[in-house]
């Protein structure tokens, strides 16, 4: 079997930084070329081979992948919901030329696979809120959300017309102890535990009761990488797969870090993000994840809560 080489694209990031050190884990550190547009993310520093690359340069992302002999990419370069409102125009541009250069790329260069996330932001107000389908009503009031929903028909297009195998999962909002927010409107479920453990409060932009899909970090990297080694028949949609793990509001997630810290309280100041918020589904039906290539997810909120508030304490003692 060919030796895999796999290219991430935009690896600075809240789930690049993650998936790359997985992966290199997985096809070992000098088969897996991290990429971003900055320095290293410290994370990734002297962890394996990195590259300054911008993933709108289409002619140096061409030229990379020529010479380190790339079989795979993994486009996660984006900007996400509440960043893209500020800037809707330069959320398009860099969500969409993006992608449509990479699956050219991989045309041209006859990649084996191409991974690309997508995100519940596809779905808007008119969806069904509540375990929303696989295959729905589909109207995002988000750039960033329309830049997904369009990339979901671009890559199934592409693997239709010219049998590029590319593959996605729309996230639901990822919570992490190792990398920092991005700037989405689930960012509230990261930031809470930061604050939990320094000052022992909480101001949520999202109302008590808003209800949204989460995951834990660990479970959505171990889901992508069974995504993509999973054998190609076994992909019933080439557009994104739901995939969920639970759901739960600021309230929930709030008791949950009590168990932990009893004194920890919470208020609320509602901003731009809840009508963001409000336009995404509560739950969501991975079914078809679960059926085509036996996805299920490990964490839960306590579970989920009880590691993170673990680890996030030893990485503040490390700091001190």
């Amino acid at each position: 079997m060919k030796q895999e080489k796999i290219l991430i694209v935009g690896a600075g990031g809240q789930i690049g930084v993650e998936l790359t050190l997985a992966l290199r884990k997985v096809y070992g550190t000098d088969n897996v070329i991290a990429t971003d547009i900055k320095e290293a993310h410290p994370l990734l520093k002297d962890s394996g081979p990195y590259a300054i690359l911008n993933a709108m340069d289409a002619a140096a992302t061409h030229a990379l992948v020529k010479k380190e002999g790339i079989t795979q990419i993994y486009l996660l370069a984006a900007l996400l919901s509440a960043t893209g409102e500020k800037n809707p125009h330069k959320a398009w541009e860099i969500n969409m030329q993006s992608l449509i250069s990479t699956l050219d790329l991989g045309v041209q260069e006859k990649l084996t696979k191409i991974y690309w996330p997508s995100s519940i932001a596809v779905f808007g107000p008119t969806t069904p809120t509540s375990n929303t389908p696989q295959q729905t009503v589909v109207e995002p009031r988000t750039v960033y959300g329309i830049s997904k929903y369009a990339g979901e028909l671009w890559c199934q297009y592409y693997n239709q017309r010219w049998g590029l195998d590319v593959r996605s999962l729309r996230y639901p909002g990822l919570i992490s102890w190792k990398s920092e927010p991005g700037g989405g409107t689930t960012d509230y479920a990261v930031e809470i535990y930061h604050e939990a453990l320094k000052h022992k409060k909480y101001t949520s932009f999202l109302s008590e009761n808003t209800y949204l899909p989460m995951m834990y970090m660990d479970d959505a990297i171990r889901g992508t990488i069974e995504l993509m080694e999973a054998p190609a028949e076994q992909m019933k949609t080439r557009m994104a797969y739901n995939l969920s793990a639970m759901s739960f509001s600021p309230k929930e997630i709030a008791a949950a870090i009590q168990k932990h810290i009893p004194d920890f309280t919470i208020d609320y100041a509602p901003d731009f993000r809840q009508a963001i918020a409000d336009g995404w589904p509560k739950s969501i039906d991975d079914s078809a994840a679960r059926a085509d290539w036996g996805w299920k997810n490990e964490f839960d909120l306590d579970s989920m809560s009880a590691d993170m508030l673990k680890h996030l304490k030893e990485k503040m003692l490390q700091t001190v």
